[in-house]
């Protein structure tokens, strides 16, 4: 693999920096944004506010000799399972006589972190070694406990200073004793923390464990005594800000290896959609030009044959016309999400600084984001002329909202049965349920109802009959199921190598950073869209069927189709995922991600076939 996979055992873990700071400020205005206005105006509002929150908590803290710096216990979990998390105490490690817990901001919640405070004790610039931290004795329960964890790769992840750094907590090992295969356990307990600092800030931390005091837990029968030790050890960074650190641990080979990668798919999508469009483009003309012959040729009769013959259908409504318009809807507000959180990432806020960033940014654009969608679907039902308007604004507000409400807390109850620190708690569930309630639904009914008092009627340059056409039999390439194989294809060849980063950024243990190699990807894949909807719904209208309005919208969303069916591949033989738990969540999650990416795309490529079909039908004559 090129950038590795998180699958490669404990001795590639990661050392990446991320430092964190909150966006809890937000959670504060979160009712006083909830005025009148237009919903551009709190997109910006919340955009500009996320970029200042994390502008200004780009740097760490100050710190003279001695002073004390926590540091946090955060998790503990098996290191194939990213989502199977749980609290650090749940391992019987030697905790604090009194529970002190860190007040966390909503992205912290939203990503799992519970982090308590630890009896380490690293003050600012202090070396010592071997300084114990606690001795217990371990009984039979408690020693089967560390085993299982063992067996299972249990990593933990620690806070110091606001930066996260990870560690396993044991090994164990293959021995042949009598002629059999026995499994030795180690537990580690000596910790040695190497920190990095430039005077006055700490700059980066790393652990490990030294080998020479791992203690033998293999034999369970008996109660085991265990002394925990830890060692500081303090060196000058040669790095002015955590910034530059983590630039400085981006494999520049890995990097000119992905730029070329992405640039290689890239060219290639680019080069076959110039191709089709200049194929389209000659055919067309020939079309015009034809057509055009035909117009002039007074007297003759001549038959009409082509898409110019659909003319009186072609602008023949859809049927199920309040679903059609909610998912054109949420297709065009989920579109302004992702733009809205490309640009944040871009700017910074989605850094290692800010954990759990992304999805605040995300709950916040798509609650500020919801009047787009109850206007265009709204919009798109006024020239309908439909008039069912409460089942359409109900519509619109629940067909994404409802199966992402129903998965999150399907898997919230499987967290909570799993006793994970992935659940969610109950007064976080009320902030969002209110979030969603009291600024997203809100802004979808004012939308609706703006475009219902102000929207125009569809222009068409061609007038529908009141008899529709009859079809002509279809052969099998043209179904709806193959085009959407063919509609489907070639933006996915446009995604799927950084679709992997995404994947081991999200599923995995790797960081991901290169938010303009996404944004371009994410660019290709909606003009790759756009081009291949056009294409085949042009090769649709000339077979003389002019059923394209549903036909666009399943053709451009049909990548996501492809998605699903890459999710299955990387889960079986890129991952090595296992448990219930984990096996719900990523197809859970994943099924809600690309069902995302079928309304979006699919709005993409129906406005889009539109657009082309209004062009074409406007430049021939209709009678």
């Amino acid at each position: 693999e090129i950038a590795g996979t998180a699958g490669r055992g404990k001795r590639a873990m990661y050392r990446k920096i991320r430092d964190h700071k909150g966006c809890a400020r937000l959670q504060a205005h979160a009712e006083d944004i909830i005025a009148p206005g237009t919903t551009h105006r709190l997109v910006v509002f919340a955009l500009v506010c996320l970029a200042l929150v994390s502008l200004a908590d780009a740097g760490g803290n100050k710190y003279k000799r001695g002073d004390n710096v926590p540091l946090y216990a955060n998790k503990v979990g098996p290191f194939a399972n990213p989502s199977e998390q749980y609290e650090y105490y749940t391992l019987p490690f030697c905790a604090p006589k009194e529970e002190e817990r860190k007040q966390h901001h909503l992205g912290e919640v939203l990503v799992g972190d519970r982090m308590m405070k630890t009896l380490f004790a690293l003050p600012f610039l202090v070396k010592f070694e071997d300084r114990t931290l606690c001795s217990y004795t371990l009984k039979t329960k408690e020693i089967e406990a560390f085993q299982r964890a063992i067996d299972e790769d249990y990593y933990f992840e620690f806070i110091y200073d606001d930066l996260p750094f990870w560690g396993f907590i044991g090994d164990k090992e293959q021995e042949l004793v009598h002629g059999e295969n026995v499994t030795l356990y180690s537990l580690f307990t000596s910790y040695i923390f190497t920190i990095a600092h430039n005077g006055d800030e700490v700059m980066e931390i790393n652990w490990e464990h030294d080998p020479e005091q791992n203690l033998d837990i293999t034999d369970a029968s008996q109660p085991i005594d265990v002394h925990f030790k830890y060692t500081a050890k303090w060196v000058k960074s040669e790095h002015e800000s955590r910034e530059r650190v983590r630039e400085h641990k981006e494999s520049p080979q890995h990097l000119e290896i992905r730029w070329f990668s992405i640039f290689n798919s890239i060219v290639t999508v680019l080069l076959l959609t110039g191709f089709l469009a200049t194929i389209l483009m000659r055919v067309l003309k020939n079309d015009f030009t034809r057509y055009a012959r035909m117009e002039e040729e007074q007297g003759m009769e001549v038959e009409e044959s082509g898409w110019k013959l659909v003319h009186g259908d072609v602008f023949r409504y859809p049927e199920q016309k309040e679903l059609f318009c909610a998912v054109l809807g949420n297709g065009m507000q989920l579109l302004a999400m992702v733009v809205g959180v490309l640009f944040l990432a871009c700017l910074g806020v989605a850094t290692h600084n800010n954990r759990g960033a992304i999805l605040v940014s995300a709950l916040l654009i798509f609650a500020f984001t919801s009047g787009i969608n109850g206007y265009v679907s709204g919009n798109m039902y006024a020239k309908m002329e439909g008039a069912s308007w409460v089942q359409n604004l109900l519509l619109s507000y629940f067909i994404f909202l409802g199966p992402l409400f129903l998965t999150s807390t399907f898997l919230n109850f499987v967290a909570v049965a799993y006793n994970s620190s992935t659940a969610l708690p109950f007064g976080t569930i009320v902030i969002i349920l209110l979030i969603l309630t009291l600024v997203s639904f809100p802004l979808c009914v004012i939308g609706g109802i703006t475009a219902r008092n102000f929207s125009a009627p569809l222009e068409t340059p061609c007038r529908t009959t009141k008899i529709p056409r009859e079809i002509p039999p279809l052969p099998w390439h043209r179904q709806a199921v193959y085009q959407m194989v063919m509609a489907g294809f070639l933006p996915f060849s446009a995604i799927y190598i950084e679709l992997y980063y995404v994947f081991a950024s999200v599923w995995g243990h790797q960081l991901y950073s290169l938010y303009g190699i996404l944004t371009l990807v994410f660019l290709i894949l909606l003009i790759v869209t756009c081009f291949i909807t056009v294409a085949l719904v042009y090769f649709q209208l000339a077979v003389e069927d002019y059923r394209w309005w549903w036909r666009s919208v399943l053709s451009g969303g049909s990548t996501g189709f492809f998605i699903f069916g890459y999710c299955i591949f990387y889960f079986k033989y890129k991952a090595r995922m296992s448990g219930f738990m984990q096996t719900s969540f990523f197809f859970g999650y994943m099924g809600i991600i690309c069902y995302m990416a079928f309304l979006l795309l699919g709005s993409v490529g129906f406005f889009s076939s539109l657009t082309f079909v209004k062009y074409i039908y406007r430049s021939i004559k209709c009678d």
